[in-house]
């Protein structure tokens, strides 16, 4: 049947993404494998392990396996994600007055900045937390599921 994965591993590592990284799950063993923008272009320019330093080396192979296998899946990254849509569903989930302020909040330059001052102003933020939780977590129940792999 293979690895029983944890939900919340799998929450942890679609967060834990940043803009320049990805992360990869080895549905053999739950293991997951960070990478940054930095690791994908050293590997992209085949940069020999030994020019590298020490705490580098030693991750550069799994790093290597998790790109360049097919075994690897790579997590949901940000445009899967999709936060600004999570926003907006959010505020249209508002009373009137907070979908006022919040839709205009995400609208323009600065959308997530004015987006979580509007949440606190209007005192929605531990809801918002909740919510985008949410969200997350579903987003990675819908991917262990299309990929058929077995969670708790």
């Amino acid at each position: 049947m293979g690895v029983v994965l944890a939900l919340r591993d799998i929450v942890d590592a679609i967060e834990s993404q940043s803009n320049e990284g990805e992360a990869y799950l080895d549905p053999d063993t739950g293991e997951i494998i960070q990478v940054s923008e930095d690791e994908l272009a050293l590997v992209e320019e085949e940069v020999a392990d030994q020019d590298l330093p020490q705490w580098q080396r030693e991750a550069m192979p799994k790093i290597r396996e998790a790109l360049e296998s097919d075994r690897f899946l790579a997590l949901p990254d940000r445009f899967e994600v999709h936060e600004w849509a999570i926003m907006e569903r959010f505020s249209q989930e508002q009373n009137e007055r907070a979908r006022k302020v919040l839709i205009g909040a995400i609208h323009g330059s600065g959308a997530f900045r004015h987006f979580r001052g509007a949440v606190e102003r209007l005192g929605l933020l531990d809801a918002w937390y909740r919510y985008r939780q949410e969200a997350i977590e579903q987003i990675a129940r819908d991917w262990l599921e299309e990929h058929k792999l077995a969670y708790k």
